[in-house]
Formats: structure tokens, sequence, C-alpha cells
């Protein structure tokens, strides 16, 4: 039996030697300690001994079992020390190279430029009101003088999701809605997204940004309004911008108006994004038509007011040269990184 030990621990220390790996001591040592390893083969042999020497062979095996478990113990530390260094050196690093800097997030071209027209609004006496992008009939056109069956509502193409409701056309409807809860005076500015069934070009879109304007008040006239118009569109644009004013139709409004800018892109010469008209229009306008008064709860007799809608996407064109609205939803990281500084 001492023979038999002394072969054991001869092949455990040669096998010891040939491990190069964590993994393998773990093997090697439930192969020798586990519950049917070689060590308790020996130990289960000690039943065939006689009374008289089963101390000394037990007393031989577990010396046998702490020097395997001692070994191990050493052999694991001195691996895992290789097996760290070895990842080290695999993954190295250069501590004093300059580190990644993280992508940090910007707002949208288009959010930025929502955002700097509400502000010189508000900066004008303005307060911000908010509606909901579905809407119902009456707030979208019934309340804003489209009857159901006034050809105007053939002017902006719906999308309609049934039960009454629809994708609303343009932030107007934000105008019945307050008017309905609030008092004159009002000074308010709606900003928010609005949707059209239209063809996608260069020039329009079934997606975009509106921000809708109106005051509602004693005595106001055109004067105010255009005074209103020409104060923003310089603050916006800068003093040297020119504006026109042509006579147009909506039926929220009478009389209708529409603000047209000089084209930068051609300086009124006429180009693609212009038409070759040398112009761009950038908003509705007019006073407050009587009938949405009335659907208001407001005495035309007493009050007046004014109105005007503009797209944010044409204002953005206009502002920084851009001669396709489809650039703002298309996600190019190439065209969107020149705003990130804006």
């Amino acid at each position: 039996m001492r023979e038999e030990i002394e072969q054991l621990r001869t092949f455990f220390l040669k096998e010891l030697q040939e491990t190069g790996t964590s993994l393998e001591l773990e093997q090697l040592k439930v192969k020798y300690l586990g519950k049917k390893g070689s060590v308790q083969a020996l130990l289960q042999g000690l039943k065939g001994a006689s009374p008289e020497e089963r101390p000394q062979i037990g007393k031989w095996v577990n010396s046998l079992k702490e020097e395997i478990e001692a070994h191990c113990v050493n052999t694991l530390a001195r691996l895992q020390r290789a097996e760290m260094f070895a990842a080290f050196e695999k993954e190295w690093i250069d501590p004093t190279l300059p580190g990644r800097r993280p992508w940090v997030g910007r707002a949208h071209p288009l959010t930025q430029m929502l955002h700097r027209v509400v502000e010189i609004l508000v900066g004008m006496g303005f307060s911000v009101r908010l509606g909901p992008d579905v809407e119902t009939d009456y707030y979208n056109f019934e309340g804003l003088n489209f009857p159901p069956d006034h050809p105007a509502r053939d002017m902006q193409d719906t999308f309609y999701l049934g039960e009454g409701l629809l994708l609303r056309t343009h932030t107007s409807n934000v105008q019945v809605r307050v008017m309905e809860r609030e008092k004159p005076p009002l000074r308010v500015v709606a900003p928010g997204r609005a949707f059209r069934n239209e063809d996608v070009s260069s020039r329009s879109h079934i997606f975009f940004h509106q921000v809708e304007g109106f005051s509602l008040d004693r005595n106001l006239t055109c004067v105010d309004l255009l005074a209103t118009l020409r104060t923003f569109l310089h603050r916006f644009l800068g003093e040297e911008c020119k504006m026109r004013v042509r006579p147009s139709y909506f039926p929220f409004v009478e009389p209708g108006m529409e603000i047209d800018m000089e084209c930068r892109r051609c300086a009124g010469k006429g180009c693609r994004l212009c038409k070759e008209s040398g112009w761009l229009e950038v908003l509705g306008a007019g006073m407050i038509h009587p009938n949405v008064l009335k659907n208001c709860g407001v005495d035309p007799e007493v009050f007046s007011g004014y109105a005007w809608g503009m797209g944010i996407e044409r204002l953005a064109m206009l502002h920084y040269d851009i001669s396709d609205i489809r650039l703002f939803t298309e996600n190019d990281m190439r065209f969107l990184e020149q705003f990130s500084g804006v």
C-alpha cells in the first residue's frame, strides 16, 4: 500500500508539471481529489486492510491528499497570474493616448429653428400654447369656418383616422381651443407638428412643423398684423431682408394675405427653389374671421384679432439656403452635423 501511494504521488507530480492552464489544473484536481478520484479510491481500499494497518495507511493517504491540495493551490495562483499578464499583453493599451470623445446628442436643426422662432415671439409678448396632433374635425376645420361642404377643405389633403378624428393639418386648431377657454386680450403662439397628404417634393412634405400665432383685443387692425410680422421677420432674418404682401384666401381670416421673402439663394433673380420667381412664400396671415370669433363665443363687434401661420421648414430653408426640404427627414449625419453648433 505504501508503494501504491508513492506511485500515485509520482504520477500526480509528473502531470502537474505538464499542466499549463488553470482549466487543466482544475481537471487534474478533480482527477485526483474528486469523489471518484484516485485518492478517494485509496481510502476505499482501507476496507481490505487489517485493523492494525488502517491507522497508518489512513495517515499516509491523508498526507498525500494534503500535499496534492497544497500543490494545486500554489500552482493555481501561479497559473492565474501568468494568464492575467498574458491577457494584459494581448489587450495592452497606451494610457498616454488621448481618449475617444463620446458622442454628444444635439437638437435637430428643425427643433433648433422652432425654439429660435418661439424665443423671438415670446420676447415680443406672446405666450406659448400647445394642442393635440390627433384632432377632431370641429377644431381642425369647422370651428375655423370650414363648413362640411366647404371647397377650401380640398386645399388641405387630410389624413383621416376614423371616428371623427384626423391628423391636424395646421396648428390653427390651438386658436379655437384657446379662445374658447380664455378671455381677451390674448397674444398666443402655438408651435407643433402638422400633417398633410401631399406629394413629397423638394418644397413640400407630408410631415412638417408650423407655428401659429394670433392676437385678440379691441381695435386691432391689419396695421398691427403687418407691424408684428415685419418685426418678427427682421429679428429672424435681419433688417436687410425684403418682404412683400400678396392678397390671398383662407377661410378663417378676412381679409387674407401671404407674406413672401426674397429668395436668398438667388438674391431675387430666380432659381429652382423659388420657381424662378425670386420670392419664397413664408407664411399666411389675415384678420380673424368674424365667424371664427362667434364660434369661440367672442363678440366680433367688440373684439378683433389677427392670425398667421408659418412653416418652420420653409424658414429654415430660407435662413440656411437649403434647396430640398427632404434633407431634414433623411437622417443623413453629414447634413445634420452642420447644425451641431447652431
